[in-house]
């Protein structure tokens, strides 16, 4: 499809956030079975169920466009999901791997973050409101997400692997 309007790039945006969130949702998988902090899995469990939810928005939101949910192969996401694979690889002490598991969980959802912000103005400036309130959601759910993600490191995580290497 050639992009020649705002709504060809609205759309082209969606299709490649669509494949973005189900390769993240079967990572979520992995991510789950190898981080050892309860509240981080807890957390990654819980955005796994939210990104359920965002794919049926999104389901929506082609709806909205008179268009069938159809994913744009996204190779941003697909390379920061090889990175966390390559983090799951390396063996890494437990503590340690959970401080590098969240790094690349946010990298993901800073990606998210950014599409859902561009994809939402796009609406926003095309005047579908109904449309760019459906993203907003999804866009603050991500938001939300990463700064879990942060408080966890932080306030927790982050110590727990520097006493384990004093």
């Amino acid at each position: 499809m050639a992009t020649k309007t705002m709504q060809d790039l609205l759309l082209e945006e969606l299709r490649d956030i669509y494949d973005a969130e189900k390769q993240a949702l079967k990572a979520y998988n992995k991510l789950i079975k190898a981080v050892s902090h309860d509240k981080l899995k807890q957390a990654f469990q819980t955005h796994k169920e939210q990104t359920e939810g965002q794919i049926e928005r999104l389901k929506q939101a082609f709806e909205l466009l008179d268009q069938r949910p159809r994913g744009k192969h996204c190779d941003a996401m697909e390379g920061l999901i090889q990175e966390a694979q390559s983090l799951l690889d390396e063996g890494l002490p437990s503590e340690l791997l959970d401080v590098a598991i969240i790094a690349a969980a946010q990298k993901m959802e800073h990606y998210e973050i950014a599409a859902y912000g561009s994809v939402h103005a796009y609406a926003q400036g095309l005047g579908n409101e109904e449309l760019a309130s459906l993203l907003e959601e999804t866009l603050n759910e991500e938001k939300e997400t990463d700064k879990l993600l942060n408080d966890i490191a932080v306030k927790d995580v982050n110590r727990r692997a520097m006493q384990q290497a004093a």
